[in-house]
């Protein structure tokens, strides 16, 4: 297959084709040519009054369904989802039914998904069944071909064992992720401790919950001079101690939702329960304080935190409906209207692609003659409608369903494969 993108805008930081009109020819996968004014009689021409085009963006913990929770979302769905929001690769996480936690349960994922368009790199967990009482085979998982270990939705309250599984890793220079959280402190929380948890009248879920275990991980990821990921920080306490760690802590990385960049606890007065995610969206501060991280890289990547539910986990009464919302169409089209300004689209770019990358140990993809063609194509100056039409995703828990955004992903090209 020959495509052509005409006259599309480059956006990679550090490189020197940064923000440049390039026209860019693609046989069978790879860049063959970067030029001005190309033509190719048998090419496929991909143009669009804005167009843009980056490196592949990759989203780190994405729930996927399948394999035991199909009616949510399948792995055919999710792929779609994926590439729709621009999504080239995910790394999904090991909550599924049965639980990734061999190499058989790997290897599905793999084998299931080896012809879509959109790469799964499997998440591991971390401990048998995710049960947070003993670690997995790790050795036998990352020959399988896992690219990190977490218990992925579920936090690790056993220090002993996150310890001896941060140890374990680095006889392969694996990697960690978690979701840091003191479960004794939120126990019972529905929503951020602070005006809304008064204003509303629910059990709050405290930051210090947050940022008290994340000062224990680290120290032991210190003890274990191993590779942690702190999967998801939601607060400005985060921040400050990460900022502080990051300076003499070795390898340690952040993550954060791209809805704890966009809102705050102000948008739960009308017990919308699509904005019922975790971690809890918070207060304004904490909100400015995420921003400040990804300007400052105390924030390595940005995360759509896609969690898809039934219908009935979520039309219930708030403080009854099931943590989580999808995220994957919307994360890129939502962070481009609301922050390019603040952070730039650049910087915004870099922390879905080079960021998560990087966390996970992957070489950073160029835009470049001779190199694979995995990019995101997506243009600021078109409108469009997230709608149940538009929604390719099983689920429908969205806080953003019905919205119109002004910036649009017009799909992904990876490799051989396209999908636009």
């Amino acid at each position: 297959m020959e495509l052509l993108l005409k006259n599309a805008t480059i956006v990679r930081t550090g490189s020197r084709k940064n923000s440049s009109k390039k026209d860019i020819f693609i046989k069978n996968g790879i860049i063959e040519k970067i030029g001005s004014s190309l033509s190719y009689k048998n090419a496929r021409i991909v143009e669009s009054p804005d167009l843009h085009v980056s490196p592949g963006w990759l989203d780190i913990g994405t729930q996927i369904g399948e394999p035991g929770f199909e009616q949510r979302e399948t792995l055919q769905t999710v792929a779609k989802c994926a590439a729709k929001g621009g999504f080239t690769a995910i790394a999904c996480f090991p909550n599924t039914n049965p639980v990734m936690d061999n190499k058989a349960a790997v290897h599905f994922i793999k084998s299931s998904t080896a012809r879509m368009a959109v790469d799964f790199l499997p998440i591991g967990a971390l401990s048998t069944n995710t049960k947070g009482t003993e670690i997995t085979d790790m050795m036998d998982l990352n020959k399988a071909g896992v690219v990190a270990f977490s218990d992925g939705a579920k936090s690790l309250q056993n220090s002993g064992v996150l310890l001896r599984a941060l140890q374990y890793v680095k006889a392969f220079k694996g990697c960690i992720i978690h979701r840091s959280i003191d479960q004794k402190i939120c126990d019972g929380g529905q929503v951020h401790e602070g005006l809304s948890s008064v204003h509303l009248g629910m059990k709050g879920i405290p930051a210090i919950a947050e940022s008290s275990s994340i000062q224990k991980d680290i120290a032991l990821n210190t003890y274990a001079e191993s590779k942690l990921v702190l999967h998801l920080i939601s607060s400005a306490s985060s921040c400050e101690v990460i900022k502080e760690s990051k300076k003499s802590k070795g390898q340690l990385y952040t993550t954060v939702s791209y809805l704890n960049l966009l809102e705050n606890e102000a948008v739960l007065e009308n017990f919308d329960s699509n904005f019922k995610v975790n971690p809890p969206l918070r207060a304004e501060q904490d909100q400015k304080a995420l921003i400040k991280g990804i300007k400052d890289n105390t924030i390595d990547a940005i995360c759509t935190n896609h969690v898809p539910l039934e219908e009935e986990k979520k039309k219930m009464e708030f403080s009854y409906a099931d943590f989580g919302a999808i995220g994957l169409q919307t994360a890129f089209p939502a962070l481009c209207e609301a922050l390019s300004e603040k952070i730039g689209v650049v910087p915004l770019i870099d922390k879905l692609s080079n960021g998560p990358r990087k966390i996970l140990g992957l070489p950073e993809i160029k835009i470049a003659e001779g190199e694979k063609a995995e990019l995101s194509l997506f243009d600021p100056s078109i409108q469009w409608e997230f709608n149940a039409k538009s929604n390719l995703s099983k689920s429908k828990n969205s806080p953003y369903l019905g919205r119109t955004f002004s910036c649009k992903v017009l799909g992904i090209i990876n490799g051989r494969s396209v999908s636009l």
